[in-house]
């Protein structure tokens, strides 16, 4: 008990700690010195557990299921617990007075701690899912580093309150922990508990007992706990979560360890590596990922470890192995700092990183028996650290030079999660299937490792394929039987495969290396691992592993068992591997510490001895002193002599075409297009999270990563868009400044700016804000990171800390837009962002079609891969062999120089001595790469060419910013000591800074693009277009800037070999680029090409011919051979043979394709050669002769048997540059001699640049994995995530962007780390942001200008929305009124006078605009005159013919269903007192005499509306309609009940009346159909409606008017009599009802300003007003009972003084009338009508003598809506289901006919047809004015070439005068008793004219002629009768026609 061992002083020498203390402070980022005096003063067992750190495994995990102590080296004492007392409770969970002490029973309840006490969870081997919880004095607990409790125990019962135990033994059995081991605290008391943010008691961080645990978590939990040291670094990913800050000072490190960085002996990284448990009580998140072994976060830090210590003292007891204290914290640990990066970093950026998934994992046993001692000088004689893998089983203690090996658990976790992969099958009772064993996974990853070629690095991802591939096929039988129906449990199943045993594995495995050359070499052990590690080291000092890159160890006799470990001996993958495991900040970390300390001169020394005259500076100050004077500083085209165009001024002009102005393209607006389709979809649902219809403008911020360039460039496409012009947010001539204030760069001031923008959104509620984040993928790391290390590093989770706020969350006006290439962070199973709100860039083709023609075409990474495959003469994506054979090579020659720097050094090294090749040194050309020859030379050469000096863009991409500065500083002073700093310029790229050019470049940048202002200065890459220049982009990650076109070589081989997806495509991302679509990439000549041989250089010649990449050789490669083009590996190697001999040490492993000295680098052309010399350039190994026939002077070579021989390849017969060796030529004359000079901006726009790769990448991009998809797309899709499972399916080559999306989204989950941790969704939809998008597409594709256009479509929708087409028409028929001697003279008056009134005459003329083609009615108020008609139109016609105008919404608007706002939420049923679509069904009857029968109507009607109707008492029964007195003058109530008839219009009716009605209390009834019934009421479920029987489902309006007259009626008559009752006189129940169109939108009012009471000279002014103020001034009128019919006028924009001249007319209302259903008592709308039946009610009202008024002064303005009305009375054929158009001349056929019956009305086909074909019927009638055609009771639209007189047969009826008339035809429609033979015998007719009489059958028809005796005056002819076009059941009508005698 306790902790043994405390205060012993170790051996180490004092002054040994004082210096690595002091040296490792300085080199940490803290200030605070490390504490000397607690390392001495130290336990033992503190070396082992801080040294063992994460590379010992605990079996912590094995405890918790409960499978038994440490040490299964040896058996557990049984141990005897004393005997429960009788009566007390022994269950499980419960302590011995019954009370519940499990975590999760008493996690909410208020437990009372004593001061001092802290809670702390147990373990009992019965209850190995539960913690229980007891109370123990934090004395007898270790602090945060596992040190200084105090022995014994002191703790308290939190169940029964029993307290003062003393011992653990005692408590133990008090809580029932029933142990079969002894009792021990440091055993059974794991955790500690911590209260959450909502008070409930959760589990915390493991308790540092000793380190054992503290060293197992640390393997489980590294990454948690690389956020816990600021003091090294913070910048870095941080994905631990404290709860309090960390201290500055790590005492962790034991005395004698010399920290150690992870690939050198130096102490650059503070030995941190500690615990994520050091600093109190975490969080439970922090548990949370510790019990999820979240691997893989990067962390800042490195393990110290012990520099030299030998096997431990055999007195410890705590080194025993035996002991339980050893298996502890005992034993001499492995290589601590290197091994515990690997457990807790290993995964951030390796190909590794796909292994960690989310299942807890059961780490190996600690390890037994004696330490293996790692041997001195190891990383010298190996020239590499080997990294050594735990697989199997136990794994023993090392000691020793641990700094010299790195340690890893990834493939032992990867062995466990394919332990679990039959998980999966438990549902099915699948119990029988067995997972993979071990054995086989051992033997699997031996034949993995044999297959691995010589440059490949093992990927963990490819193991795991592996596996499942294996378990599959070994259960496939059985899989699918469970898969079918669940089988039974209990029958076994045999394996498929026969099982490997551990007898058999080394036999097996030898067998499988034994084809291999010893790559992989076997080693078998007797008792335990530590045997053949020892064996390993032994080897590897003696050299005897050279040739092996992979050591596998076995040990298979421990029982069952087995032990394994892999050992990566090989120096590139070992080097790669170590590497690999760096998080960005130690990388930057390592490398400047390298460049501070000065390890790289060994470096710039070695490279001084390759050049045979010394070092290179002394080449270039002798170049500098002989030339100074004699080169020309200026521009190579400011000496151009060659005819060029020139301007006005003389000076040479470029022919290159300019570039294309700004537009948008195609697939950028179709994008918008998308972008607001979604924003639409998001406000079209139920949801209600976005009310377009309440914003009335646009307005947005941009949030960037914090670049410098791309801010500007953001503004430069803001400014150029002019989307501050379209969303009205600037002025006409706004600056680039003022785009400033919409674009956020994420830096330290972003927080000020965003709560502006916050502010700003607060209070402008009507106006959408529109929050993009683009480059969405940068700094996904969590708020709660920030939280607890804001002082360290305040930019730390700035996008969650703004974006993801509460306020934006909740904000109704904000919409979140997440821009990006890279989403894949955003798709995890955690996303706050809908699968159905992303929006991925469209593919260009679908179906072979051309979906967005385009002149452009866009060229990525896809595209880049293709060109390696296509038999293009070169590809796009290359790699350069002869850098990377000197990178391996030095890689050796300095084992401990991080490979960064080594690759740098090379390559400004190879870029330095081409310049000086270039510039006249050629011996120079064999210290350079043929790549990078090419590239300098076309760089330095493009400016000649053009009259303008235009150049080209060499990208040099070093993400390491102390490398940049190196890199950018060699090449100047290079460039300056060859005068070539006129020639082009050296651009070092920052995101932390803008551009810095010199004085001479903006001159001739200012020049070419036209620019005067003297302050100008290039601020964005794009700017540099033309302008030749080497850019080296340095920064971890580029932030979305854009190249311009000028970019012709993007040099990426210095960029990381992290090979995750998101970081490898942003890379290659650089590149992408738009080719003009009209030129073809060239495939390269058919004819001329030879096969490619991998040992060939390239030229660098043929920049005119070569269209896809400069300077290469147009060869057509073989498509056998593409894989090894020499484009691809070129063999010539930068080395002389001095270098050969100083470098390579003798290794005979050097490349084959090494140069020979003096050879030079071109030859003839290909053209030349005869097919001999082809066929032996082909063989590549003919003699040295075979090309010194074509290079005289160059003599065969020693060594030529042993290197094939360099035959470089030009495209043409003249020289190059480099032809000469014996000449030191000026630059003018290294110039390239073409045949035709071409500006390379002129060739930019037709050919991508070329991409040059690390070797590495390469192959990762360009090969394919069984999906055939690269394999890149395969790796670990983010930094920020990890695979749910390793046992997921691969990324199929078929997957859209959306199905990758939905994998990510179900295979991945974020690292605690990542913002969206928190997010949990557990299959809920709602953890879904609604207000937040996704916008994808490949990089440099144009996203910012789609979403640009995307904010300005948006705002012309929001503006579209606040807007509305009304018709806008004037009235017809306004001259052919004839002036009348009566007026309305009152132009005051608010009401007519009813006497004046009287006297004015009926206005018998149609004025409505809709009615144009109408006939025209007579009457003896106007003069006759003839005059011809319209010109006849097409029916289809009229609408589109019909004039709108777009008008604003005003408040008193009326809507349809999209319109949703706070206001009107109540009305529209959201009522706080009823359920929504709370509503019932009732009846209503009434008898109808005319129909003779009764009538049974339906009313729903919601409970917020039931108030308006009166019910039975008893039965609830429906009664009446509650109608108000005419003497009511509630100001805020509308008396009239307004019922508006509606079919199709569900959505587009404007039913919403409350903001019309201004609020106002008001009666709206939708009449509808009952078929239409439920869907009206989903829509609008707070109305009421009035379902009309099915009989009238095809009925027109008509019949919908009749039914709400008659209901009118009948309930004035029910009301009456109610409130007679109540003492009310029948004549005060109010009378009138409104019946309005579904398409009334506002209303306006006429202001007069008259000159005098008679005065007819006014001005007026028109104003919208709502339709509570006009229906309150018409409910207002005196005597208003006495008017039958109340309307008003159109709106129309061409309204003139005439119109608005007199308040009131006498004449036909239209739309929306107040009707007076008392005195319209026995006046019926003609239920079978469709069209015009208004106007024939019009004629009815006032031939009853009844009046109509018209006010003039109010205005009706009616929306245009294409959908539904009249529109949906579709007549087709009865008969086939062709879609053809039925013309209206078929409406009508002879009777007993064989014609095509329709489906329609009758009445219908009757009224369309004669419409459109009446002068059929009244040929004399035709354009006839003066002779119309009498119309009795009925009117009918005979079409507007027809005029008619209407007359009513009814006694006492107003008529005309029609003794004057002629009339030309008589039509008799469905005639009643009324119309006799005398009353016909009144008109007069013209000779020959035509009767058309109308019944409804054939008999009456015959009836009808003999009652009228009409044969006396009418001939008719059995051919005269016809019948509408209907089937017999569908009734049609007759009709007989006739002329006149």
């Amino acid at each position: 008990m306790g902790n043994s061992y405390t205060g012993q002083l170790k051996t180490t020498r004092f002054e040994e700690v004082l210096h690595n203390s002091i040296e490792a402070s300085l080199r940490s980022n803290s200030l605070v010195p490390r504490p000397i005096f607690s390392q001495l003063y130290l336990e033992a067992e503190q070396q082992l557990s801080a040294l063992e750190g994460g590379s010992r495994a605990d079996n912590e995990e094995e405890e918790e299921e409960g499978e038994g102590g440490l040490e299964l080296s040896s058996p557990p004492n049984p141990y005897q617990t004393h005997p429960v007392p009788e009566g007390c409770c022994t269950t499980d969970g419960f302590c011995q007075a019954g009370k519940d002490l499990r975590l999760f029973s008493i996690s909410k309840e208020p437990i009372d701690v004593p001061a001092g006490f802290l809670l702390v969870g147990a373990k009992s081997p019965s209850l190995p899912d539960h913690l229980l919880v007891c109370a123990v004095d934090k004395r007898f607990l270790p602090d945060d580093n596992g040190h200084n409790a105090l022995l014994g125990f002191s703790g308290n019962c939190v169940g029964c309150g029993k307290k003062g135990f003393c011992y653990f033994t005692e408590f133990s059995s008090h809580i029932n922990l029933k142990l079969t081991t002894q009792p021990k605290k440091q055993k059974h008391l794991k955790y500690y508990l911590v209260r959450n943010a909502q008070g409930t008691l959760t589990k915390g961080p493991l308790i540092c007992w000793k380190g054992s645990e503290f060293r197992g978590r640390q393997t489980a939990a590294g990454p948690c706990s690389s956020s816990l040291f600021p003091l090294l670094d913070s910048s870095g990913p941080l994905a631990a979560f404290s709860s309090e800050p960390t201290s500055a000072v790590n005492p962790s490190i034991p005395v004698g360890a010399q920290p150690a960085g992870p690939t050198s002996d130096h102490p650059a990284l503070t030995a941190a590596m500690g615990s994520a448990l050091f600093n109190g009580r975490e969080s439970p998140k922090q548990q949370q990922l510790m019990k999820n072994r979240l691997l893989a976060m990067p962390r800042p830090s490195a393990l110290g470890i012990l520099s030299n210590s030998g096997p431990p003292k055999k007195r410890h007891k705590g080194w025993s192995p035996e002991s339980p204290s050893a298996a502890d914290g005992g034993g001499c640990p492995q290589g601590g700092g290197n091994r515990a990066k690997y457990e807790s970093v290993g995964t951030s950026c390796t190909p590794q990183a796909g292994l960690v998934g989310q299942a807890s994992v059961t780490f190996p046993v600690v390890a037994s028996g004696e330490p293996v001692s790692v041997p001195d000088n190891l990383l010298k004689i190996c020239k590499a650290k080997p990294v050594i893998f735990k697989g199997h089983g136990n794994f023993p203690y090392l000691c020793g030079n641990l700094n010299d090996i790195v340690v890893s658990p990834l493939l032992y976790m990867c062995y466990q999660n394919s332990q679990s992969v039959s998980r999966a099958y438990e549902q099915f009772g699948a119990s029988t299937i067995q997972p993979i064993s071990e054995e086989m996974q051992l033997l699997l990853t031996v034949y993995y490792l044999v297959q691995l070629a010589a440059d490949q690095v093992p990927l963990m991802e490819d193991l795991e394929q592996i596996f499942l591939r294996s378990w599959r096929e070994s259960h496939l039988t059985e899989i699918r039987q469970y898969q079918q129906a669940p089988p039974q449990p209990y029958l076994p199943v045999p394996s498929a495969m026969a099982p490997v045993s551990s007898a058999q594995l080394p036999w097996l495995a030898g067998l499988a290396a034994s084809s291999c050359n010893d790559s992989v070499h076997i080693i078998e052990c007797t008792y335990s691992l530590a045997e053949g590690l020892s064996e390993m080291f032994r080897l590897l000092i003696e050299g005897k592993l050279a040739k092996t890159n992979y050591v596998v160890i076995i040990c298979a006799c421990r029982n069952a068992a087995i032990d394994s470990c892999i050992a990566v001996t090989g120096k590139h993958q070992a080097r790669i591997l170590s590497e690999s495991l760096l998080t960005p900040a130690e990388y930057q970390k390592e490398v400047s510490y390298e460049l501070v300390t000065g390890k790289v001169d060994s470096l710039g020394a070695f490279f001084s001895t390759l050049c045979p005259e010394g070092d290179i500076d002394i080449l270039l100050d002798k170049f500098h002193q002989e030339n100074q004077g004699h080169i020309s500083s200026s521009l190579p085209a400011s000496s151009v002599t060659k005819a060029a165009p020139l301007n006005v001024s003389g000076a040479p002009v470029c022919t290159r075409s300019s570039l294309e102005p700004h537009h948008i393209r195609p697939f950028q607006l179709a994008v918008a297009q998308k972008l607001l389709s979604h924003v639409c979809s998001i406000a079209d649902s139920s949801t209600q999270n976005l009310d377009l219809g309440s914003f009335e403008k646009v307005d947005f911020l941009i949030c960037i990563p914090p670049s410098e360039v791309t801010y500007q460039q953001t503004l430069f496409h803001i400014w150029h868009s002019g989307v501050l012009l379209e969303l009205g947010l600037e002025k006409e001539h706004a600056t680039k400044q003022r785009a400033e204030q919409y674009v956020l760069k994420l830096d330290d001031e972003a927080q000020t700016k965003f709560k502006s923008f916050l502010q700003n959104s607060f209070q402008n509620p009507h106006t959408l804000f529109v929050l993009i984040h683009d480059h969405a993928h940068w700094d996904l790391v969590s708020s709660t990171v920030h939280n607890v290390y804001s002082q360290s590093d305040p930019s730390v989770g700035l996008v969650d800390r703004l974006l993801n706020c509460r306020e934006v969350k909740e904000a109704p006006n904000i919409v979140t837009l997440h821009v990006t290439s890279f989403p894949y962070a955003l798709q995890t199973q955690h996303t706050l962002i809908s699968p159905y709100n992303e929006i991925h860039w469209p593919a260009a083709y679908s179906n072979g079609v051309d979906l967005y023609p385009e002149n452009k075409k866009y060229f990525g990474l896809s595209e880049f891969i293709e060109s390696t495959l296509s038999g293009h003469s070169l590809p796009l994506l290359r790699y350069d062999s002869s850098f990377e054979a000197m990178v391996t090579a030095l890689g050796k020659r300095f084992p401990r120089l991080h490979s960064a720097v080594i690759r740098t050094f090379v390559l400004v090294q190879h870029y330095a001595a081409a310049m000086m090749a270039v510039s006249g040194l050629t011996r120079m050309k064999n210290y350079t790469s043929v790549e990078t020859l090419e590239i300098t030379q076309n760089l330095i050469n493009a400016p000649k060419q053009c009259p303008c000096g235009h150049g080209l863009m060499v990208l040099l991409r070093v993400p390491c910013s102390p490398l940049a500065a190196v890199a950018y500083e060699r090449l100047a002073h290079v460039r300056a000591r060859l005068a070539l700093e006129q020639h082009f310029e050296i651009i070092l790229g920052s995101p932390s800074s803008g551009i810095t050019i010199g004085k001479h470049f903006v001159k001739q940048l200012k020049m070419w693009q036209k620019i005067e202002d003297a302050e100008w200065r290039p601020q964005t890459y794009l700017e540099l277009e033309g302008l030749p220049c080497i850019l080296i982009f340095s920064g971890m990650d580029p932030h979305g800037e854009s190249l311009p076109r000028s970019l012709r070589y993007c040099d990426l081989r210095l960029i990381n070999s992290c090979l995750v997806r998101t970081a490898l495509e942003q890379e290659l991302g650089l590149a992408a680029y738009f080719v003009s679509g009209d030129v073809p990439l060239e495939k390269g000549p058919q004819n001329e090409g030879l096969e490619s041989d991998p040992e060939k250089p390239s030229s660098t010649d043929n920049e005119e011919e070569e269209l896809v990449t400069e300077g290469s050789t147009s060869e057509k490669r073989s498509p056998a051979r593409r894989e090894r083009s020499h484009s691809h590996d070129s063999g010539s190697s930068c080395l002389s043979s001095k270098a050969s001999g100083s470098m390579l040490c003798g290794e005979t492993s050097a490349q084959p394709g090494g140069p020979l000295p003096g050879q030079p680098a071109c030859g003839p052309s290909e053209e030349g050669r005869t097919p001999g010399d082809r066929q032996r350039l082909r063989a590549g190994q003919g003699p040295a002769s075979a090309s010194c026939r074509h290079s005289p002077g160059l003599a065969p070579q020693p060594d030529a048997g042993r290197r094939s021989v360099q035959v470089p390849v030009t495209s043409s017969s003249q020289f190059s540059c480099l032809s000469s060796s014996s000449s030191s030529m000026a630059p003018a004359a290294g110039a390239l001699i073409l045949q035709a000079a071409q500006c390379s901006l002129a060739k930019a726009g037709q050919q991508p640049p070329a991409v040059f790769l690390p070797k590495l990448v390469y192959d990762m991009v360009t090969s394919t994995d069984g999906s055939g998809l690269p394999k890149a797309a395969s790796l670990l899709p983010s930094h920020a995530v990890m695979w749910a499972s390793s046992f997921r399916p691969l990324l199929s080559k078929t997957m859209t962007s959306t199905e990758q999306s939905l994998y990510y989204r179900q295979w991945t989950v974020p690292r605690p780390s990542h913002m969206d941790y928190g997010n949990r969704t557990e299959g809920r939809l709602d953890s879904f942001h609604p207000r937040r998008l996704l916008l994808s597409g490949p990089p440099q594709i144009g996203k910012t200008g789609a979403y640009l256009q995307f904010l300005s479509i948006l705002s012309r929708m929001l503006i579209r929305l606040t807007e509305v087409d009304v018709y806008d028409e004037e009235e017809i028929n306004i001259n052919l009124s004839k002036e009348s001697e009566w007026h309305y003279l009152q132009l005051g008056d608010p009401w007519p006078d009813l006497e004046l009134f009287k006297k004015l005459p009926f206005d018998y003329l149609i004025h409505d605009p809709k009615y144009e083609d109408a006939s025209l009615i007579c009457s003896h108020h106007q003069s006759v005159k003839s005059g011809d008609g319209g010109m006849p139109r097409k029916p289809e016609d009229l609408y589109l013919r019909r004039q709108t105008a777009r008008m604003r919404l005003s408040k008193y608007a009326a809507y349809n269903t999209y319109h949703h706002c706070e206001q009107c939420h109540q009305y529209l049923g959201f009522h706080p007192r009823y359920q929504l679509y709370e509503s019932a069904l009732h009846a209503f009857a009434f008898s109808y005499s005319m129909l003779g029968e009764e009538i049974q109507l339906h009313f729903v009607i919601p409970k917020s509306k039931e108030h308006h109707f009166v019910f039975s008492q008893p039965g609830g029964q429906l009664e009446s309609m509650r109608l108000p007195l005419v003497t009511d003058k509630n100001h805020e109530h509308i008396k009239s009940p307004t019922f508006t008839p509606t079919t199709g219009r569900h959505e587009h009716g404007l039913f919403n009346l409350y903001h019309a009605m201004d609020g106002a209390s008001h009666l709206h009834v939708l009449v509808v159909k009952e078929y239409e019934m439920p869907i009206y009421k989903k829509y609008w479920p707070n109305h009421i409606m009035l379902v009309l029987p099915s009989v009238f489902n095809s009925a027109g309006v008509g019949a919908a008017h009749f039914l709400i007259k008659e209901l009118s009626y009948h309930n004035l008559e029910l009301e009456r009599s109610r409130q007679e009752e109540l003492g009310i006189k029948p004549q005060d129940v109010w009378p009138f009802i409104v019946i309005s169109d579904d398409s009334c939108v506002m209303w306006n009012v006429v202001d007069v300003d008259g000159g005098g009471e008679r005065s007819r000279e006014f001005s007026w002014s028109e104003r919208n007003v709502s339709l509570k103020y006009i229906m309150q001034h018409i409910e207002a009128a005196p005597n208003i009972t006495h008017y039958a019919l109340i309307g008003m006028r159109k709106w129309s924009s061409k309204t003139g003084r005439q119109e608005v001249c007199e308040p009131f007319s006498r004449c036909h209302v239209h739309d929306f009338i107040v009707l007076n259903v008392d005195l319209t008592q026995n006046v019926q709308y003609n239920q079978n009508r469709f069209l015009c039946d208004d106007v024939d009610f019009n004629l009815r009202v006032h031939s009853a003598g009844l009046l109509l008024c018209r006010f003039n002064r109010f205005s009706l303005m009616k929306k245009q809506i294409v959908v539904g009305g009249h529109r949906s009375l579709h007549i087709t054929s009865k008969v086939s289901d062709s879609p053809v158009a039925i013309l209206p001349a078929q409406y009508v056929c002879a009777p007993d006919s064989k014609h095509t019956f329709l489906a329609a009305p009758a009445q219908l086909l009757l009224e369309k047809f004669l419409q459109h074909h009446s002068q059929r019927f009244f040929p004399l009638s035709l354009k006839n004015r003066g002779h119309p055609v009498l119309l009795v009771d009925c009117y009918l639209n005979l079409g507007s070439q027809i005029s008619v007189c209407y007359v009513s047969s009814r006694p006492h009826s107003l008529n005309i005068s029609c003794s004057e008339f002629m009339f030309s035809g008589l039509l008799l429609y469905l005639c009643d008793s009324f119309v006799g033979a005398s009353f016909l015998k009144k008109f007069h007719f013209l000779k020959g004219a035509t009767l058309c009489v109308i019944c409804q059958d054939r008999n009456s028809l015959r009836q009808t002629v003999v009652r009228l005796e009409l044969e006396d005056e009418w001939q008719f002819r059995l051919r005269d009768e016809f019948q509408t076009a209907n089937a017999k059941e569908d009734r049609p009508l007759f009709f007989l026609t006739g002329r006149h005698i």
